[in-house]
């Protein structure tokens, strides 16, 4: 678990199906992200069994719900993916909208890349996005990434900006 001022950072579990499923239906996620076509209970529990679930097993990190210290409902997830199109391990992020613009996205990420760097010894990281996802990107670029180049993770997939970061220690 990791802790901020404002936010504990943890695995998801089979529990917080309700907070993926109004995740993954909420029109930003939908339009920045994808639609993963979950629209049930039943459906979000399968999304983190074969998403987050099976990612801390295969890779001992995942997409991690972000909620208030106190404890409570997640108000988003922020973590780390291992996506067979790149490469490289990426940080992601989502947010419901009433927690969006309040900081909250950068106090994790930060925290997640404090963590990937000291307990995972990773030096590089990168990170997707929508060309049009100006928020995000603007968010990325407070951390330190860079964009580096436009990809597609499949040859019929968008194109989405990359970008990447690098621990202090490789600067």
């Amino acid at each position: 678990m990791l802790h901020t001022p404002r936010l504990l950072i943890d695995p998801l579990t089979e529990d917080d199906a309700a907070f993926m499923l109004a995740l993954l239906n909420d029109p930003d996620f939908i339009l920045h992200i994808a639609d993963r076509g979950v629209r049930s209970i039943e459906q979000a529990k399968q999304y983190l069994r074969d998403g987050p679930l099976a990612s801390y097993r295969e890779n001992g990190f995942g997409l991690w719900a972000v909620r208030p210290v106190g404890g409570g409902e997640p108000l988003g997830i922020c973590g780390l993916v291992k996506r067979a199109g790149l490469s490289d391990v990426d940080i992601g992020y989502g947010f419901l909208p009433a927690a969006r613009g309040r900081g909250l996205a950068h106090e994790a990420a930060v925290a997640v890349l404090g963590y990937a760097a000291g307990e995972l010894s990773l030096r590089r990281l990168v990170a997707i996005v929508a060309p049009a996802n100006t928020p995000s990107r603007t968010l990325l670029e407070h951390l330190d990434f860079r964009h580096e180049s436009m990809v597609r993770l499949t040859p019929e997939a968008e194109e989405l900006c990359l970008y990447a970061w690098e621990s202090a220690q490789n600067r």
